[in-house]
């Protein structure tokens, strides 16, 4: 019932309904899905009444006829359907009055949407709704694309046929007709995905670095921007996270670019789906606990599936690179993909029968590349920068991935064995991930740590420089829940650090206040038998490094887990300017302004 007047309004009985622009975690294509809240959020009876009425809805509406999917988690039920790819917003309103109808909401009603009281009235608004959404044009350009086996790129703005330098972009009101395309100069370019729960950066700058190396005038997106380059010269165009689908659709749409490696992350792949429908190249580098509670996703075989969703993208003549020690990506991964194409750190991990296919991991010491024929020498590891020595051993999976993936995508061995042996020299290679500077007697690691895999990784890398006393710093996002805060916490204590410096990620609240989540890794702390005294807590991160260095002594080691840019930018200046500047333990720390 309506509340009376006065009264507030009852908060709606779903959460995060959204489109789905793209392939998605539910099914390939487009459509919409919804997270279900309150007490009936479980319930059989409910959840049958609206796969009723959305079915209903869709057929009301001349939809093609597809199950929906009902997936019920720990915290609600997601429910989702496919939807023509301009309709998309009257997908949401069929899904939201749908559900709240099934439950007996009847406050969300407004003029113009449907009312879930009332189906007969409901379904003329729908159709309404759709009617004012529907663009045939733009539809029957997606189903030419198609019998021409071209990928397309349509949102909000704009249809691409075609990407990079062989494709063409049209206002969604300057559509030409089918038959006006110049279909015979529109392409593809070579693509690749890259997600997985650690190690999606650098895979992606690493791909990127070897195609450019190749030749190819090419574009990458990841947690740090979107950029575009060639081998002599690389652009940032836009500072910020750029792993989700709109990112990628902006490089896909630029006519100067040749090939694309994007970032792809979770949050992108549960909110929208992907960008690319045609790739040649997804690479899943692991699966582990991380983003737990958001869009029904409670365990790591949730998140896996989440990940697994770049598989949807391979094209017939692609492959899927996984990585065979992560042992959900041993089970699950061979089903999602036709051509399957594994990497490993140790070679002894290789599945038995992947041996006549590609595959890239390490043997006495040299990484090895076999292209199911014949086994290539890329290099001794410990000759590798981005190794360190052979001791960063996630950076040996990274590299591994990345030299796979690349290869597929027709990178020459003597390219990828020559970008091996430098990238990761300049600290302009690989900004944030894995940096370490060395003066005064003190070894700094900067890098992107941010859950327990990470963060273990890194402290292995610092316990093996390790001759003093050992520093970190410690912060979460605010989309975590608190088992997973202390879980990192946890990880922290495991290596007996003498200093922890607590702190908030700049900009990555997320719902909580400042300090919040600082207080939960605290408490942890003190819990697992830390001192309040090695405890000090600095919110923003830039204060919490020039903490530890304050802190610092001759034979330390500073771990230094830095996540926003403009964070990462000034800790970098300062490390730099102090390793230039003969700067000494005790000595005053400069006061700097963030680096560009």
């Amino acid at each position: 019932m309506i509340p009376p007047p006065g009264e507030p309004p009852r908060e709606p009985p779903f959460d995060d309904s959204r489109r789905l622009t793209g392939s998605n975690v539910y099914f390939a294509g487009c459509g919409a899905a919804l997270e279900t809240l309150g007490a009936q959020a479980r319930d059989p009876i409910a959840l049958a009444a609206w796969w009723m009425r959305a079915n209903a809805a869709r057929e009301a509406l001349g939809w093609p006829t597809t199950e929906p999917v009902v997936r019920v988690h720990r915290s609600g039920t997601s429910l989702a359907f496919v939807a023509p790819a301009d309709q998309l917003y009257a997908a949401t309103e069929i899904n939201e009055w749908a559900w709240c109808a099934s439950v007996g909401f009847d406050d969300f009603h407004a003029p113009g949407h449907p009312a879930a009281h009332d189906t007969t009235l409901a379904l003329h608004t729908l159709q309404r709704f759709a009617a004012a959404e529907r663009r045939p044009r733009v539809m029957a350009l997606l189903d030419a694309s198609s019998s021409h086996a071209l990928p397309a790129l349509f949102d909000d703005d704009a249809l691409t046929l075609g990407l990079g330098v062989h494709g063409m972009t049209w206002a969604l009101d300057d559509v030409p007709a089918a038959d006006d395309v110049p279909w015979p100069r529109l392409g593809t370019i070579p693509a690749a995905l890259v997600t997985g729960s650690n190690g999606k950066t650098t895979t992606v700058r690493l791909i990127a670095a070897m195609l450019r190396a190749h030749g190819l005038r090419t574009a990458h997106s990841c947690t740090d921007g979107l950029f575009v380059g060639d081998a002599g010269a690389i652009e940032r165009l836009e500072s910020g996270d750029y792993s989700g689908p709109g990112g990628a659709r902006q490089l896909l749409r630029r006519t100067d670019v040749e090939a694309a490696v994007l970032e792809t992350a979770r949050g992108g792949l549960l909110r929208r789906g992907l960008a690319l429908a045609q790739a040649d190249v997804a690479v899943v580098a692991n699966i582990s606990a991380d983003h737990f509670g958001e869009y029904g996703v409670h365990s790591v075989e949730d998140l896996a599936e989440v990940k697994l969703t770049v598989a949807r993208a391979v094209s017939a003549e692609g492959w899927l690179v996984l990585n065979a020690e992560d042992p959900l990506l041993r089970r699950l991964g061979p089903e999602r993909a036709p051509r399957i194409a594994w990497f490993a750190v140790d070679d002894t991990a290789l599945p038995a029968d992947a041996m006549a296919l590609p595959r890239c991991a390490t043997r006495d010491g040299h990484l090895l590349l076999d292209d199911g024929s014949e086994t290539h020498d890329l290099g001794a590891i410990v000759a590798m920068p981005i190794t360190l020595g052979g001791r960063a051993r996630y950076n040996i999976a990274n590299a591994a991935g990345a030299a796979l993936a690349a290869s597929l995508m027709g990178v020459p061995i003597a390219t990828l064995r020559a970008v091996l042996a430098d990238f990761g020299r300049s600290h302009a290679d690989n900004p944030g991930r894995l940096q370490r500077w060395t003066f005064a007697g003190i070894d700094v690691f900067l890098d992107y740590a941010h859950n327990p895999d990470g963060l273990g990784g890194l402290l292995d890398i610092a316990q093996a420089h390790r001759h003093g006393r050992l520093a970190l710093l410690l912060g979460q996002a605010g989309n975590r829940e608190d088992a997973q805060i202390r879980d990192l916490a946890a990880t922290a204590a495991r290596y007996a650090p003498d200093l922890v410096v607590v702190k908030d990620i700049d900009g990555y609240l997320r719902g909580r206040t400042a300090g919040e989540v600082a207080q939960v890794i605290r408490q942890e702390l003190l819990r697992l038998g830390m001192p309040e005294s090695a405890l000090p807590v600095r919110l923003r991160e830039a204060d919490a490094a020039r903490e530890a260095l304050a802190w610092a002594r001759s034979g330390d080691v500073l771990v230094l887990p830095v996540h926003s840019l403009d964070a990462k930018a000034e800790v970098a200046g300062l490390l730099d300017a102090l390793e230039a500047g003969g700067w000494r333990p005790g000595d005053l720390l400069p006061s700097l302004p963030a680096s560009t």
